[in-house]
């Protein structure tokens, strides 16, 4: 299902952003049809109402074809786009004409799916929670999906550690977060902003932090910057070392991030703790070091030699 975009944009002042006639709410008419949305704190919602921005997030997901025209003309024979979150459409109209019925969204306000389908009656809308949707049953048949949002804030981390729940088949992400969270995700090792996340994405994905978004092109505007970040798949398909281990030492460690690596892994794992007592081991090299300087690769050595104790 293609919906055609053509013609001037709707709902747009000079300045190309989205008018609003309520602070808290757009309201849309059309064939004698009201449709209000307004923006919910439960579900962390800020609408995007600058359509330059919204162009720029658009842009920034790449078609699986190179040669593919995302300006132009529509992307055959790629791989599935799921876009969550799009609230009123303001990335949607941007993707629309790239994807056509490649395209699919994901959302839960019930406000914003009846404001869907008034303004675009033929696009693909999965009505409910994307932290609910299996994935694997829906695109590993279809060469897997691209994944790009307005993410609300108050998952943007559980999108994430879905994402990794099914990297086989999300190549690409192209998401808008705060830009505390983006800086986490992107950081390298050895500061503070360097965490859980941090190693579990940057172990499958590049991440490139690309720009900044302020507060006042949202509606209601956020009391936080916000960020765009881009993730593609790296050539790791599988960590060399069990994976499952892998990510409960990252978080063991992380937790108690103030405590060297020794104390907060005899901590959570009592076996290693009584091998490195009784002297039955070598200290791992990295036992005197703090989780934020260990990079991926010595998170994967770290993994290793614990599960020779397990």
């Amino acid at each position: 299902m293609v919906h055609k975009w053509g013609g001037k944009l709707n709902n747009c002042d000079p300045s190309g952003r989205v008018s609003c006639h309520h602070p808290w709410a757009i309201l849309l008419n059309s064939n004698s049809l009201s449709v209000e949305v307004r923006a919910k704190k439960y579900l962390g919602q800020h609408f995007l109402t600058d359509l330059t921005i919204a162009r720029r997030i658009a842009e920034a997901l790449e078609p699986a074809e190179e040669s593919a025209d995302k300006t132009l003309g529509t992307v055959h024979g790629a791989r599935q786009v799921l876009e969550v979150g799009p609230g009123m459409g303001v990335l949607t109209r941007f993707l629309l004409p790239v994807y056509g019925d490649r395209l699919t969204v994901a959302e839960i306000d019930t406000e914003s799916v009846a404001y869907l389908r008034v303004h675009y009656p033929e696009l693909r809308i999965v009505e409910g929670d994307f932290l609910q949707m299996d994935l694997a049953e829906r695109y590993a048949a279809e060469g897997g999906v691209d994944v790009i949002g307005n993410f609300p804030y108050n998952i943007s981390s559980q999108i994430f550690f879905k994402v990794l729940d099914y990297k086989e088949i999300v190549p690409q992400v192209v998401g808008m977060i705060q830009r505390e969270v983006a800086v986490r995700l992107a950081a390298p090792p050895g500061g503070k902003e360097y965490g859980i996340l941090s190693v579990l994405l940057q172990a499958y994905y590049d991440i490139e932090y690309l720009f900044t978004v302020p507060p006042g092109v949202f509606n209601p505007p956020p009391k936080v910057q916000s960020a765009v970040i881009r993730l593609r798949r790296n050539a790791v398909e599988r960590l060399d070392c069990d994976e499952t281990l892998f990510r409960k030492i990252v978080k063991a460690t992380f937790n108690q991030r103030r405590k060297t690596i020794r104390n907060s892994l005899c901590s959570a794992f009592p076996t290693v703790r009584q091998a490195v007592a009784e002297g039955r081991v070598e200290p791992h090299a990295s036992f005197s070091s703090r989780p934020e300087t260990l990079s991926v690769q010595q998170f994967v050595d770290l993994t290793h030699w614990t599960a020779t104790l397990l």
